[in-house]
């Protein structure tokens, strides 16, 4: 966490203590301690609210235990804070749990426009996917995918979730041969990736 993210909402010793009780959430968030995460956040944005860093880690607990309301409501104080679009795929991922799909629409458009960087838009990309398929969109689902770069000589986390997910779709649609070849890719350049070997199987 940035040092000094209370100052001007707590005097100095205060503020100091504040900033390692956001340390010591963190670091619960971080070991998936999620319930005692919130209750120090929640402790925090009583006595400091309004502070961006605060809303943004809380929000991420809320998502981590499934509370999307709550995510969602404090994700959108931290972009209307800061006016970052890069919790806008967990965003997103609120709405579609919710069943908000224009929402998870207008974050992707803001996402895409943004263009942030490879692995936001990426993410981005899958749970509008995820949307549009949720919906029975399945074959604009399996296009939007398309449009990722997937198959590369070094590939990256995003690149292997991406592909995943065009692989899982082409099965839904009932592209069995697509489905095969992207799931044999997988398993090839990242054994043990997932369940791809299951899912290999399952296709025969």
């Amino acid at each position: 966490m940035a040092p000094g993210v209370f100052d001007g909402v707590a005097p100095g010793r205060r503020s100091a203590v504040l900033g390692a009780r956001l340390g010591d959430a963190a670091r619960a968030y971080e070991r998936e301690r999620y319930a005692e995460a919130a209750k120090i956040l929640r402790s925090l944005e009583r006595e400091a609210p309004g502070v961006s860093e605060v809303h943004e880690l809380l929000g991420l607990t809320w998502y981590r235990m499934g509370r999307f309301k709550d995510a969602r409501r404090e994700l959108t104080k931290f972009t209307e804070q800061t006016g970052s679009v890069e919790q806008n795929p967990v965003l997103a991922d609120c709405a579609r749990a919710l069943g908000h799909h224009e929402d998870v629409k207008g974050l992707w458009d803001e996402l895409r426009r943004a263009s942030p960087g490879a692995d936001l838009v990426a993410e981005g990309r899958i749970v509008m996917a995820g949307s549009l398929a949720d919906q029975g969109r399945l074959g604009e689902a399996v296009a939007l995918m398309e449009t990722a770069r997937t198959r590369v000589k070094r590939p990256k986390t995003r690149h292997l979730r991406s592909a995943y997910v065009l692989a899982d779709l082409k099965e839904r649609t009932g592209d069995v041969p697509a489905a095969r070849s992207g799931f044999a890719w997988l398993a090839q350049v990242a054994p043990g990736f997932a369940d791809v070997e299951d899912r290999l199987v399952a296709l025969g």
